[in-house]
């Protein structure tokens, strides 16, 4: 069977978002699944992958995505080499006004799509980054009520967050569409792997954004650490936070990889494999922490210090992990471990 090409437009500013994929279904003179086709089922990526191989048209096929949709799940069932449909591209539409809002939002959805594998409410700020982080374009609206220092930030911000996108200011006019390479389910798009791989290369900089790597092989505090995120880092000590992840340990769960994952005001701690599960020829994730962090003024100097300080001291570390257990541990209990990490 001949795959459908799809190019998948997706963003949390609804009106922009369906006029942009409207207007770049006319473009290009493919077919449109609009959004309101798909938001009212349990499943939006699973109702387009039925709907998409009915689209039988030579130039594809456009599919506004609702703001319910896990990226990683979007990009891996429209970007299976197996499945019916090659992914052209991904666009995410970025309300330019209301960026830092939707980064900054403490809100939670509760929508199957989007809590089926996490298994508990998903934040709204990290469905928004990872629009971002996984696009292969990213389309700025509503900029023209910024100034030019502001959207000079904007824009730096999002070529941070996601360094392989090509970004463009949307107009109203005509569209800046070009096809390129299909995308794949290697392409590694999002900023901090690229941190963790020592390849972050933005395109667009600004004297207020900036991106580092942090680094320490001793584990965690999980007293120390809770109080630098509640009295030091949540009120924007170092800087405004935009956005860290990678992977840690704390000290209290020592044999274990987490997953730092933070956006906003939100930040969770997830097992991701313990390290007695590894094969003899597999790598350890991280020793202890290894993390992208990505923000406005920060002060990267002062917040690697005050992470170090999280960290256990010399007397910590050489007491071990039997006296480890015995430190209060305020960060939710894990449930289960996977056993690996695939």
């Amino acid at each position: 069977m001949e795959r459908i090409d799809v190019i998948a437009i997706v963003g949390g500013c609804v009106p922009e978002r369906r006029d942009y994929a409207s207007r770049l279904a006319g473009l290009t003179g493919r077919i449109l699944i609009p959004a309101a086709r798909l938001e009212a089922v349990p499943d939006p990526i699973e109702e387009a992958m039925m709907l998409a191989p009915w689209c039988l048209h030579p130039a594809g096929v456009v599919i506004e995505f609702p703001s319910a949709s896990a990226m990683p799940d979007l990009v891996g069932a429209l970007a299976d080499e197996a499945g019916p449909t090659r992914l052209a591209g991904v666009v995410c539409v970025v309300d330019a006004a209301h960026l830092m809002s939707d980064l900054a939002r403490e809100s939670f959805s509760v929508h199957p799509a989007l809590t089926r594998l996490a298994g508990r409410p998903v934040p709204h700020a990290l469905v928004a980054v990872n629009q971002i982080e996984f696009a292969s374009m990213l389309v700025l609206v509503n900029w023209e009520s910024l100034d030019t220092d502001e959207l000079s930030t904007v824009m730096s911000l999002l070529c941070h967050l996601n360094p392989s996108a090509r970004l463009r200011v949307d107009h109203g006019g005509e569209l800046a569409w070009r096809s390129g390479d299909a995308y794949t389910t290697e392409q590694v798009r999002p900023g901090w792997v690229a941190l963790l791989g020592g390849a972050h290369d933005p395109h667009m900089t600004d004297p207020r954004v900036s991106s580092f790597r942090y680094e320490n092989v001793r584990p965690l505090h999980p007293a120390r650490l809770e109080r630098l995120l509640d009295t030091r880092i949540e009120p924007g000590e170092f800087g405004l936070i935009v956005r860290s992840m990678g992977f840690c340990r704390l000290a209290t769960r020592p044999h274990v990889v987490a997953e730092w994952n933070h956006v906003g005001g939100v930040i969770s701690f997830d097992p991701l494999v313990r390290d007695d599960a590894l094969g003899g020829d597999e790598d350890l994730l991280a020793v202890g922490q290894d993390i992208g962090f990505t923000g406005i003024d920060l002060d990267r100097a002062a917040l690697s210090r005050a992470l170090d300080e999280a960290a256990l001291t010399d007397a910590e570390l050489a007491a071990g992990p039997g006296e480890w257990a015995r430190f209060a541990d305020p960060f939710p209990a894990w449930q289960s471990v996977p056993e690996d990490a695939d």
